[in-house]
């Protein structure tokens, strides 16, 4: 690789992590390690990484958790998550969360190695497509999270875009709501049903500077993009 691919990795486990983080340097990457999860929030904007590690039963922040906040704003960086729990709750936990693996410890490191090297060596041309939707007089770039009306330009949270992809996919076409829970949240409660509410009165709020395009409430059925 002519540039080190950069990874973040969280890990509170300091001897075990120090370990890791020689032996991924020594086969050509960028670590930058941290032992807790609120650190590798700080660190994330500055790192910029490619690939982000996390050991999921860290105290505070646990990898779950720091997961959740790194995909409210990033929705292509790697996530991997490192754990001594191996039962299919975590696991289906961590994919929900949009985590690309998972590897149960202990694990050989040459495992890890395999895996990053499938992910970003078979096919390092590879690129984030762009996928843009037009609407009325707004043009939403699901790739970048950006809505423009004319001049305007507003960014939203990955969360935000994944409902409004799913709406643009399907203008003018009534969405139910328990489609749109299941695609994002990964399943349909009481309090996501809430959180949707929420994320869809702040989508209303980016499109306001275009009157042609609004997301209309539909009872008992969910939400329809009209533009």
């Amino acid at each position: 690789m002519a540039t080190p691919l950069k990874i973040l990795f969280a890990d509170d486990d300091l001897k075990y992590s120090l370990l890791l983080k020689r032996f991924l340097e020594k086969e050509g990457y960028d670590v930058a390690y941290t032992g807790n999860g609120m650190m590798a929030l700080e660190q994330f904007p500055v790192v910029k990484p490619d690939l982000v590690l996390l050991d999921i039963n860290m105290p505070g922040l646990n990898g779950f958790e720091v997961a959740e906040k790194i995909r409210e704003n990033d929705r292509h960086v790697l996530i991997f998550f490192l754990s001594d729990r191996s039962d299919k709750t975590d696991r289906l936990k961590g994919f929900s969360l949009k985590g690309n693996d998972y590897l149960a410890k202990p694990f050989y490191p040459e495992e890890l190695l395999a895996r990053i090297k499938e992910r970003f060596e078979v096919n390092p041309d590879v690129k984030v497509e762009e996928e843009i939707y037009h609407f009325a007089n707004t043009v939403f770039d699901y790739s970048t999270n950006e809505i423009r009306t004319g001049n305007s330009k507003t960014l939203v949270t990955s969360c935000q875009a994944e409902i409004l992809r799913i709406l643009a996919r399907n203008p003018n076409v009534a969405i139910d709501r328990e489609i749109i829970l299941s695609a994002v949240w990964g399943n349909v409660s009481y309090a996501n049903s809430l959180a949707l509410n929420v994320q869809v009165t702040y989508l209303r709020k980016a499109l306001r500077n275009d009157p042609s395009t609004s997301i209309v409430s539909l009872t008992k059925k969910g939400y329809m993009l009209k533009g």
